[in-house]
């Protein structure tokens, strides 16, 4: 079984990390393969980084489906992305923050999600809505790390997750941000809850499904795009 596993940004130390997170977890029969576009922001903390992510995911979503890939996660908390590349993926796509909401609510009722920059945590509240966990979303709370500086903020996230569970009241700790990934285990340890990480959760439902021979249904949202012309920059992402 072959899991790309696709950070929307460009920063490859980024990338690297999350390769490392992926590996820890998945089964000695899987290749995870790491990767980030070759075009696109930095890092994603803002709607307009988010929009201007898209077509690199998109460019490696084609590319994965040329190279056999079995399925796919797109390792950035606000899922930029996911629905169109179902369009185009033959295998499961599965992005890290509904990765991470469903796996908390496997652990138990409630969850408190802890993301990087303040201007994120209403996008974080839309995806738990859209995803049905609203009820089960006790809170956002930002830690104001910038994306690119999370390595070093393990006490600054720690400190916080401590604070949203008591403020909160919640079961677990759903980390909103794919740079929080390494803290998984050293959280999870000092706080004595579940801490979800999206990328680690995202690679075994991705093997899982595979295993089950399950992919995204093509019957009418999610079949492939209806072909016709894309002009100027986006021409080369024209289908046949």
């Amino acid at each position: 079984m072959r899991v790309k596993v696709i950070n929307p940004n460009t920063s490859l130390a980024m990338t690297d990390v999350i390769g490392r997170c992926a590996r820890e977890v998945a089964a000695r029969s899987t290749c995870v393969e790491a990767v980030s576009p070759a075009m696109g922001p930095a890092s994603i903390e803002s709607h307009y980084d988010e929009a201007l992510a898209v077509p690199g995911v998109l460019a490696e979503i084609a590319a994965g489906e040329r190279d056999d890939i079995s399925g796919y996660v797109i390792a950035c908390f606000g899922d930029p992305g996911l629905y169109a590349a179902r369009e185009l993926a033959s295998g499961p796509v599965v992005g890290i923050a509904e990765a991470a909401m469903h796996t908390a609510t496997l652990v138990g009722r409630t969850f408190s999600v802890v993301t990087s920059l303040s201007r994120t945590i209403g996008q974080a509240w839309d995806l738990a809505r859209s995803y049905g966990f609203e009820t089960a979303c006790r809170g956002v709370h930002a830690c104001d790390v910038p994306v690119l500086e999370m390595e070093s903020s393990l006490p600054a996230v720690t400190a916080l997750c401590s604070s949203a569970l008591a403020s909160d009241g919640s079961d677990s700790i759903v980390l909103g941000c794919a740079g929080m990934a390494p803290f998984r285990g050293e959280l999870s340890r000092s706080l004595g809850v579940p801490v979800i990480d999206g990328i680690t959760a995202a690679v075994k439902l991705v093997e899982s499904l595979v295993a089950l021979g399950l992919r995204t249904s093509t019957r009418d949202e999610f079949a492939p795009p209806i072909p016709k012309p894309y002009t100027g920059l986006l021409s080369h992402f024209q289908l046949p």
